[in-house]
């Protein structure tokens, strides 16, 4: 059994709400109602969340404080009167392998997908399901145009939601290593105007990395029909280019997502949300929020900081009850995703500021220190999230699709906490899945520009210039930690890949969902090193990977330049300055 960190009382102190010109801008355009102030928007949230007027009291001051944030899709929609959705992401029912015929048709599932995008969902999709190209089409007496071809139909509907005056679309398109058709799909977005409204990436199996490994031949098959055999090691060197070039495909171990499943006994997943953290079965989602870690560094001396473990502690427990409270009060697009949401209960609770957090406590990004800070963080939250939901069970049930075999789970074996399996045999539990790190740039910048997730600081800081009745004015956005702790961490030029890959696999073991992380690479990097990247994820238990080269090809790059200027070169995929992350769309 794991001995969690203790820490002494402290004065708690509370954040008026965000603080930097920047900051409160983005929180008051999009989290908050017409006339609201943060505070009275945190009101409005806790008390949509409330289960009695103690835990309104409580969670109000996690608000407050900043200690939690709600994904922005929660802040906006509870207690709001607006008609969105707080879920930010969602796997589209299993695509049929028809066009228009039968509930589940191509046509039908880019309907619920306009739906689900026109009330701020972002959505997933597995396109495995479609018969590849050139394969008989026997009622029509005709050949099949392959699934890249219909996932422009998707690619559509998302830029008519966006310019219909909606919040942008946000995509996932998934197709397996072992699909017919897997190699027109790595190449698919190697441009600048195609699929522009997707995120790609690939569901590898085990069997093909063991056949990379070995060097055999993989097999290419499509509903048990072998179509071709290829060379394993050939395709993964294409996968590699093109992400080495172009940002993608990204790359999910799908076996390893099922494998490690608390739900292995009734349900399979194929494809994720946008962003990668959320591995969902049809029309499942997920509610976000993450933890910001800067708000329970306190200070204790000159230059010395201590982390306040016993108030994140109290703080899980009050978080659990709120973000559960969502399942029933929310609005959700469709029946069918209601019901997939009510049935299993799925949040995923992550966190931010890692990088500002763990450097001011004197542990740099990537280091021994660092990863242990990391580790012990995960843990208490996985744990004491666990327990909060097995608590909650008693009073409100456990989610309806528990069974005992949910004690099999793998995720919760390699925990070793027998006293928790033992509580949740005893009491049931009330969640499937508890924990998830998601990319957290919009909050974190809202936050004062904290560290976003567990990505290492990018810039310490740039100049913004903002348009004014009296011309324009130029404000100076710092970063958290070398603003407020006076720290410079290690900036992302410097993190070297094994770092990233560290501390991606140390969040992967850890929590019970996935993790969305960009390794950031050098242009200069060995190839055989930036290969290694992938092959160390994989074997490290990571549930999926993505990389970004600085050197590479993809369009609309942002850079900050020397003097803290940015400056931008394109539109459709860049790298936010601010959190080192890829946005696409």
């Amino acid at each position: 059994m794991t001995a969690f960190p203790r820490s002494s009382k402290k004065e708690r102190h509370q954040m008026p709400g965000p603080t930097l010109p920047i900051s409160e801008e983005i929180h008051a355009e999009k989290y908050r109602g017409e006339g609201e102030g943060f505070r009275e928007s945190m009101n409005r949230v806790a008390n949509a969340l409330k289960d009695d007027e103690a835990h309104y009291k409580e969670f109000r001051e996690v608000l407050l404080g900043m200690r939690f944030m709600p994904a922005g899709r929660v802040q906006a929609a509870m207690g709001s009167t607006k008609n969105v959705t707080p879920y930010n992401c969602f796997v589209s029912g299993t695509i049929e392998d028809s066009f228009v015929d039968g509930h589940g048709s191509i046509m039908a599932r880019a309907a619920e997908a306009a739906s689900t995008m026109r009330m701020g969902g972002g959505i997933g999709y597995d396109f495995s399901s479609l018969r590849p190209k050139g394969a008989l089409i026997k009622k029509l007496q005709s050949k099949s145009s392959g699934p890249i071809s219909f996932m422009e139909i998707y690619d559509a509907v998302c830029r008519c939601v966006a310019s219909s005056g909606h919040r942008r679309g946000a995509q996932m398109g998934v197709l397996r290593v072992d699909h017919p058709d897997i190699e027109e799909f790595v190449r698919a977005k190697q441009n600048s105007d195609t699929l522009n409204g997707f995120n790609l990436s690939i569901a590898i199996t085990d069997e093909f990395m063991e056949c990379v490994a070995t060097d055999r031949p993989f097999r290419l098959r499509f509903h048990g029909e072998t179509y071709r055999e290829i060379n394993a090691a050939n395709l993964w060197e294409t996968i590699m280019r093109g992400t080495w070039d172009w940002a993608e495909p990204g790359v999910l171990f799908i076996d390893t997502i099922n494998r490690m499943n608390n739900l292995h006994y009734c349900e399979t997943i194929a494809a994720t949300n946008p962003c990668g953290e959320q591995p969902l079965p049809p029309y499942g989602a997920c509610l976000l929020g993450s933890f910001n870690l800067v708000q329970y560094v306190h200070r204790i001396g000159i230059n010395r900081y201590d982390f306040d473990w016993d108030m994140f502690g109290e703080d899980i427990f009050t978080t659990v009850r709120a973000m559960d409270n969502v399942v029933d009060r929310a609005i959700y697009p469709m029946y069918e995703q209601e019901k997939e949401a009510k049935s299993k209960r799925r949040m995923g609770l992550g966190i931010t500021g890692l990088a500002n957090a763990a450097e001011a406590l004197g542990r740099p990004y990537g280091s021994e220190g660092f990863l242990k800070f990391e580790a012990d963080i995960l843990r208490r939250l996985a744990c004491d999230s666990l327990i909060a939901s097995s608590d909650l069970a008693v009073e409100k049930g456990s989610f309806p699709l528990y069974h005992e075999k949910f004690l099999d789970s793998k995720y919760l074996a390699s925990l070793d906490r027998p006293d928790i399996v033992d509580r949740i045999r005893k009491q049931g539990i009330r969640n499937s899945h508890l924990t998830s790190i998601a990319p957290t740039g919009t909050i974190s910048l809202a936050a004062d520009n904290v560290s976003s997730g567990i990505e290492p600081v990018f810039s310490y800081g740039y100049d913004r210039t903002i348009q004014t009745f009296t011309g324009p004015k130029v404000e100076r956005v710092d970063d958290y930690g070398y603003r407020v702790f006076g720290v410079e961490g290690k900036k992302t030029e410097n993190v070297t890949a094994q770092e990233h890959v560290a501390v991606l696999c140390t969040a992967a073991r850890l929590v019970d969902s996935a993790v969305s992380k960009t390794c950031n690479v050098s242009p200069d990097m060995a190839w055989e090193d930036f290969k290694e990247i992938y092959r160390s994820a994989w074997e490290g238990g990571a549930k999926g990977c993505t990389t970004f080269n600085s050197g590479g090809k993809r369009f609309g790059i942002l850079n900050v330049t020397d003097d803290g200027e940015i400056e931008e070169d394109g539109a459709a995929c860049y790298i936010d300055p601010l959190t080192g992350l890829k946005e696409c769309g």
